[in-house]
């Protein structure tokens, strides 16, 4: 993470910094530069289409949150990350910047706890009124875990106990008849075989 971005790093920030992985490049930069790097891409870089914007959950080492833009003339696409320390989970809004991320910026509220300082309208997006706590963060405890264990199968049945359900019964494609009914089978003991067929598929039948 603190390889240089190159010129299109430094074109985003003077204090910007890159990371690649997969084939891809991240570019960070910090918070307090987010607002005016999102703006500096979208009016000097040609990055004017706004995709997407979520969090991602580092636990003690804090939050990241994340762009993704693209540019229609080059298609080039654009990947920007601040991380916030789990202390101050707050970042400036980019709704001035990119009316779209509006909505992406309830979620992020509402699933990570985020506060984006200076939206319009950061209220609740998806869950239902009332409801405690940030769904996507890694110390949110599911119900259903506290309701009966994960064990970690891979199929149905199996559990930590070592006890291994019976396979699950195999299923044929649609249209596909059970091939105890259908097919070529070998002859019943003692008995003769049975005539080969003709080459127009009916049995040989003596006169």
């Amino acid at each position: 993470m603190t390889e240089p971005g190159g010129e299109l790093g430094a074109r985003l920030s003077a204090t910007s910094t890159a990371e690649a992985a997969y084939g891809q490049v991240t570019y960070d930069v910090a918070p307090a530069d987010w607002v005016a790097t999102l703006t500096r891409a979208r009016d000097d870089l040609g990055f004017t289409f706004f995709d997407w914007l979520t969090a991602v959950d580092h636990e003690a080492d804090g939050m990241d949150v994340v762009v993704h833009l693209w540019c229609l003339d080059r298609r080039e696409h654009l990947l920007l990350r601040t991380r916030l320390p789990t202390a101050g989970l707050s970042l400036a809004t980019a709704t001035g910047v990119f009316a779209g991320a509006s909505w992406h910026e309830r979620e992020t509220f509402e699933m990570f706890g985020i506060d984006f300082t200076g939206h319009p309208h950061l209220v609740p997006l998806l869950l239902p009124d009332g409801f405690e706590g940030h769904p996507l963060r890694k110390d949110f405890v599911l119900a259903a875990r506290v309701a009966k264990a994960w064990p970690g199968a891979k199929e149905p049945g199996e559990s930590d106990a070592g006890h291994t359900a019976p396979a699950r019964r195999a299923s044929r494609p649609p249209g596909v008849p059970d091939p105890a009914v259908w097919g070529p089978h070998p002859p019943a003991t003692g008995a003769e075989p049975a005539p080969a067929p003709e080459p127009d598929g009916r049995p040989e039948v003596e006169p």
